[in-house]
């Protein structure tokens, strides 16, 4: 399941609903077990027919990032921890974000048992990037049930945690969660791309773009590989 809500006018990247659509097209031709798609969404016009629509509730929605008005603010998200997320997505599911390319079998990293797993080798200061988790539902449901919204952004932003769900996830769960890593061939395209001309290192199944550059920019897509790989 993904995550497409109409974005703020001055945020760096602007989603689009053919978007949703090429990523669920990525995952169906990258991942071989039977699935849904889902998106939670307050715009579903223009997403293809064969992608389910959760409606996107208002819960946190208007709390800002504790680092500023230009950071993304993803704390609606935190409900996907809840017990109710069961009856929207089912007994298992994988949040993913937009902006990624999908280059290689899902199925290694999605067929595991891991009653939680989150991506997190991408910032020194912060132990996980919400970009991607697979969680059985209602499993860790004290992200959602402790979230304060008067108190708990400052928390995280007080332990030196970047981001704003990701870092109250990590917060509440603490460091020792499973992690996806570049290694298991979850890559950052800031971090392990851009600095090295672009080239999609071996192994790489999917490659997160958490910044500045979305895979549909023109640096992005003046890379072969993300031109082979991010299309209907």
């Amino acid at each position: 399941m993904t995550w497409f809500w109409k974005p703020q006018p001055a945020y760096r990247s602007q989603f689009k609903a053919e978007h949703v659509n090429i990523l669920a097209s990525m995952v169906r031709r990258n991942y071989p077990s039977n699935h849904r798609f889902i998106c939670v969404t307050d715009s579903p016009e223009g997403i293809d027919s064969s992608i389910e629509i959760v409606p996107l509730w208002n819960d946190f929605a208007t709390i800002p990032s504790p680092h500023g008005r230009l950071f993304p603010s993803c704390y609606r998200r935190l409900k996907a921890f809840s017990a109710e997320a069961r009856e929207w997505f089912g007994d298992r599911f994988v949040s993913l974000d937009l902006d990624c390319v999908v280059t290689g079998n899902l199925a290694p990293l999605w067929d595991r048992k891991d009653d939680f797993i989150i991506w997190g080798d991408t910032h020194r200061t912060s132990p996980y990037n919400g970009s991607m988790f697979m969680m059985t539902a209602g499993c860790r449901k004290q992200v959602w049930d402790d979230f304060n919204p008067s108190t708990s952004p400052a928390i995280t932003k007080a332990m030196g945690y970047l981001g704003s769900d990701q870092a109250w996830i990590g917060a509440r769960l603490g460091t020792l969660e499973h992690k996806w890593t570049s290694k298991d061939g979850v890559c950052s395209y800031r971090n392990q791309i851009a600095t090295k001309g672009g080239a999609l290192p071996v192994g790489a199944r999917i490659v997160f773009y958490h910044g500045n550059v979305d895979p549909w920019s023109p640096q992005a897509q003046s890379l072969k590989w993300v031109r082979d790989n991010y299309h209907l």
